[in-house]
């Protein structure tokens, strides 16, 4: 067995555990569009169709937000992700296991 490392009888620890990824279900294809309304003409990237509850929706959020390098919110069971990262997200979530499809024009 390998011997702990310790400093001054502090035992040292490696990187940290990394966070469970929510579980992909088999209903419908999540869908990543743009949407500017409300919001005086700048575009967000907007995931719906995510069935997820709020916990697992905000982790899920806070790591796209990480990969995009851009702010945004969870919204009524809806990520909105600052700026235009569709392609970006799409290949994302079908990384993760989701059947993702980018929507509108």
């Amino acid at each position: 067995m390998k011997p702990k490392q310790t400093y001054r009888g502090v035992v040292l620890r490696g990187k940290p555990a990394p966070r469970p990824l929510p579980r992909p279900h088999a209903r419908g294809p999540v869908r990543v569009g743009r949407e500017v309304a409300g919001r005086y003409g700048k575009g967000v990237s907007v995931i719906t169709g995510l069935p997820l509850s709020g916990a697992e929706l905000e982790a899920l959020a806070s790591d796209l937000k990480r990969h995009c390098g851009a702010g945004g919110a969870v919204r009524d069971g809806i990520i909105e992700i600052q700026g235009d990262h569709r392609d970006r997200l799409v290949a994302e979530l079908v990384k993760l296991g989701y059947e993702a499809r980018r929507s509108g024009g």
